[in-house]
């Protein structure tokens, strides 16, 4: 990595023929036409439309070369980028764009109906593709002169109760200088420039694990290859197609991957993956050790969210220490603490607080919140876990999602890993049910593989399976079957949902 080439405008400008995106009907932007977008949206933003530094851009957008111009625009206009999930709702859209604040408010046309109902009165939207060169037409294709680094501003999921935006304070540098900050991204993970030859972006873009990492490869002067729409083979057929060298991945992913035929998974050259990143989501040992086994010693993963530091997890640290999900970066902090705020001894379970070098970050008009995840200077997400005599983490669940079994703390990922190393499962959830005698009782919801047998021996099978892998209070008391799991594209399953159907919506298994 060229320190002094690192940062998008830095190979636009030296570089302006190199092939910035390949989009997901394979057209090729180069850096310079896309360069030049990037600023007539800046300069449009600042002339037409009158935003100030520290002021909000939203986007609704699927992955396209839009989405990529917009992110770097607000990235060199001092301003704040909310990315929305393109699935939400129009209640769930028009709560985050009131609560941020947003000025202005980009879409995709698939969602143009519901954004523009949701967008509050007097706040712009203009569709990706469509009416965008309104806002554009006739502006400057040079670098603004003044070109302070922006910031996203991520809403979290909200499993809990509303979601809420996290806003750290614009940095004042200018947009080169912020762009090295992704230095500590590729010396993290050990990449070299190499690694950004052909990115491929194959989860939604508005989710932060995804964004990071594929900006940083715009700022190493790689290629981004764009998905719309994940599929196994779909993506199996990408890496191959553009001899992808790298990628970020959730375990949704390698469950639908290794969920197909040998043969199909044979037929496929996925030998140019040199670094493929993944987190977001627990990931069950087994699942992990066969994609090693078939992408080959690649396979890093990384513990955070947008409120803490980071942890990285090497391949050959994962091989030694099956099951963490790192150390902390060298940038991170990280320490266990009981209910009390006292540190507690290694191997101990407690919750999980970190903190990313000096940053303070906020719940955006929720300072209970930021007071209440709060400790010394680190801040929680709530995930439970411990750490062992090397200082690497594992994490056992989720405070929130605690279930106390008369009395025993269970928490559901320990029971869900258990339960996915069986091969009739394709994906699992587990959820506190009430029940009268322990006051609740692990509930498993279960989306099976093809070809698994009826309902009753699918249940006897699971129950003897969990009988010598987990201690009584964690086997799940009833079972429910579902086609499919209710996920995001990024991975995420949203388990409130799962506590309202209950089995009235199933096919319950008992």
């Amino acid at each position: 990595m060229t320190e002094d080439r690192t940062g998008f405008r830095r190979w636009a400008a030296a570089e302006p023929d190199l092939c910035a995106i390949v989009t997901a009907d394979d057209r090729q932007i180069s850096y310079g036409a896309l360069f030049a977008e990037v600023n007539r949206i800046s300069h449009a933003l600042r002339t037409r439309l009158g935003l100030q530094v520290g002021d909000t851009v939203a986007a609704v957008m699927t992955n396209s070369p839009g989405m990529v111009a917009l992110y770097l625009a607000a990235m060199q206009s001092g301003l704040y980028l909310v990315t929305l999930n393109y699935h939400l709702t129009e209640p769930e859209v028009a709560y985050i764009l009131g609560d941020s604040g947003a000025r202005v408010v980009v879409c995709s046309a698939r969602v143009e109906d519901v954004v523009k109902a949701a967008a509050p009165a007097g706040v712009p939207v203009y569709v990706d593709g469509k009416d965008l060169t309104e806002l554009t037409d006739g502006m400057p294709d040079t670098s603004p002169q003044d070109t302070p680094a922006g910031s996203l501003m991520m809403y979290t999921s909200g499993t809990t109760g509303r979601s809420k935006g996290v806003k750290r304070p614009l940095s004042g540098i200018d947009a080169d200088t912020g762009a090295r900050t992704y230095i500590w991204l590729f010396n993290e993970f050990g990449m070299q420039r190499a690694a950004f030859a052909s990115w491929l972006v194959s989860a939604p873009l508005y989710h932060s694990a995804n964004i990071t990492p594929a900006m940083g490869a715009l700022h190493a002067g790689g290629t981004l290859v764009l998905m719309d729409g994940w599929t196994p083979e779909g993506f199996l057929r990408r890496v191959q197609d553009q001899r992808v060298t790298g990628t970020s991945m959730v375990p949704t992913h390698f469950y639908r991957l290794l969920q197909l035929p040998p043969e199909v998974r044979d037929s496929y050259d996925v030998s140019s993956l040199a670094y493929v990143l993944h987190g977001a989501a627990p990931c069950p040992r087994e699942v992990k050790q066969r994609i090693l086994d078939w992408f080959g010693p690649v396979v890093y993963e990384y513990y955070g969210s947008t409120e803490v530091g980071t942890t990285v997890a090497r391949p050959h640290e994962w091989l030694a220490h099956p099951g963490t999900v790192g150390r902390p970066a060298s940038i991170s902090t990280l320490k266990i603490l009981d209910e009390r705020g006292m540190e507690v001894p290694v191997g101990q379970t407690g919750i999980v607080y970190m903190r990313q070098g000096e940053d303070r970050v906020e719940y955006h008009n929720d300072p209970g919140k930021t007071d209440g995840a709060r400790r010394d200077g680190l801040m929680t997400v709530w995930d439970v876990g411990h750490v062992d005599e090397d200082g690497f983490l594992y994490i056992t669940g989720r405070a929130a999602e605690l279930i106390l079994v008369g009395g025993v703390n269970v928490y559901p990922a320990e029971i869900e890993a258990a339960l996915l190393t069986h091969e009739w499962v394709a994906d699992a959830a587990v959820i506190g049910a009430p029940d009268p005698e322990f006051g609740e009782v692990p509930q498993a919801h279960l989306a099976l593989r093809d070809g698994a047998p009826g309902r009753d021996t699918v249940v006897a099978a699971l129950r003897a399976h969990l009988e010598t892998r987990l201690a009584k209070p964690k086997r799940p008391v009833s079972y429910v079957l579902h086609e499919a799991l209710p996920r995001d594209p990024n991975g995420k399953l949203y388990k409130t949902r799962l506590k309202r159907e209950g089995e009235v919506s199933a096919h319950g298994l008992r």
